[in-house]
């Protein structure tokens, strides 16, 4: 018997909900249905009640079931008895010299994790976590050295969007068409705490939620998923989301990359770039982003410029050259101008956009590498946090 094929329609994926569970955020549109059957939502109404709550949810924006006013008040109030609309608490907000924005988040059992804002000219990303901690200890980044707590719910990951629209007013108002002015917030990217394919169905679930159409709308090609090699999970990232790809690449031989990216002595260069080269075919994305972090006297020289160059060669690709972004206690630093320039230009001339990121929000720790949540921070340095 053939394999099922696997669709990326949100309609097609589980449906299992924990028990008990009544946040309605999160859900499939097949789970939010089922949620309303076992609460007595007739079945030939059921799929109309979940289109209607869906957009009030996200499209609107809504928290109150009494605000659903193309529901039946007594509806309403059998909704407002079984279930909730709860979001992430948002315990700090920073705001940087850039406008970068960064939120400390608590989530269910006290957690914290952090979500990052980066307004730019005529777009605004956001860059959200999946984990709580990290597993894989990459050494150059700050996220790594927190241990992995737990993984977060499709709740908790789209939860973080929820939030930040609610920071920057993109909701539209009550009883008024939406906004048509551009998105503040019109990109995602999964580059916060934690590796996304090591929380694979939260995160799809969260993504399909923030591409459906009459919710929050974002196109898949709005949304990069950075991996930093979980090769299995590649193939069905391609065909359960569909997104944009970015690789966490960082090195050039197996021997470098063992270090930078443990995960590498895993799955080594050669075993990922193999799963690299069906992706953009398989997920219909124009290529691939590999991001390389420059460190000085360790990847950044021209021989290593050339080998990557061989090493992607056939993969349609974009290199983003991020400076490195010290911490305290950091083993490496950042390459200097020079460097990073002569590199950008051996790859420029090889004919792959090489753009160079201009790191941001470095004065409240939000740039690439940098997170690590306040309460890790005031574990390790009780002293200091309390100041």
């Amino acid at each position: 018997m053939p394999d099922t094929p696997i669709t990326p329609d949100v309609m097609a994926l589980p449906r299992t909900v924990p028990e008990g569970d009544t946040n309605l955020v999160g859900k499939t549109r097949d789970q939010l249905h089922d949620m309303l059957i076992a609460a007595g939502t007739p079945e030939k109404q059921a799929r109309m009640r979940v289109g209607q709550i869906w957009q009030w949810i996200y499209n609107k924006g809504v928290r109150d079931f009494s605000q659903m006013t193309n529901l039946a008040k007594d509806y309403r109030a059998m909704l407002a008895e079984t279930f909730t609309i709860e979001l992430p608490e948002v315990v700090t907000r920073q705001v940087s010299d850039d406008g970068t924005r960064k939120y400390l988040v608590r989530i269910a059992g006290g957690h914290e994790v952090e979500t990052v804002y980066i307004p730019e000219e005529g777009r605004g990303t956001l860059c959200i976590s999946s984990q709580v901690g990290c597993t894989l200890t990459c050494s150059f980044c700050h996220t790594g050295t927190q241990r992995l707590v737990r993984n977060l719910t499709a709740a908790e990951i789209v939860g973080q969007i929820m939030l930040a629209r609610d920071d920057l007013g993109e909701w539209p108002e009550p009883g008024r068409a939406p906004k048509v002015e551009a998105r503040l917030l019109s990109n995602i990217v999964l580059m916060g705490m934690g590796e996304p394919l090591y929380n694979f169905d939260a995160v799809r679930d969260a993504m399909k939620i923030a591409m459906d159409g009459e919710g929050i709308s974002l196109s898949r090609r709005r949304i990069t998923l950075s991996t930093s090699g979980v090769v299995p999970e590649i193939a069905r990232t391609a065909e359960e989301i569909g997104c944009l790809l970015a690789v966490s690449f960082h090195a050039t031989t197996d021997e470098v990359r063992d270090k930078l990216v443990p995960i590498n002595r895993k799955w080594n260069i050669d075993t990922l770039l193999d799963a690299l080269r069906d992706y953009p075919r398989l997920s219909n994305s124009e290529r691939i982003t590999f991001e390389y972090v420059m460190l000085r006297d360790v990847n950044d020289s021209d021989d290593d410029a050339r080998r990557l160059i061989k090493l992607i060669k056939g993969i349609p690709a974009k290199i983003n050259l991020i400076p490195f972004n010290e911490w305290p206690g950091a083993p490496y630093q950042r390459s200097d101008a020079k460097r990073i320039k002569s590199f950008a230009d051996i790859i420029y001339k090889a004919g792959y956009a090489s753009p160079v990121r201009k790191p941001r929000g470095e004065d409240i720790m939000a740039a690439c590498g940098q997170l690590k949540s306040a309460t890790e921070r005031a574990r390790k340095h009780p002293k200091k946090s309390a100041g």
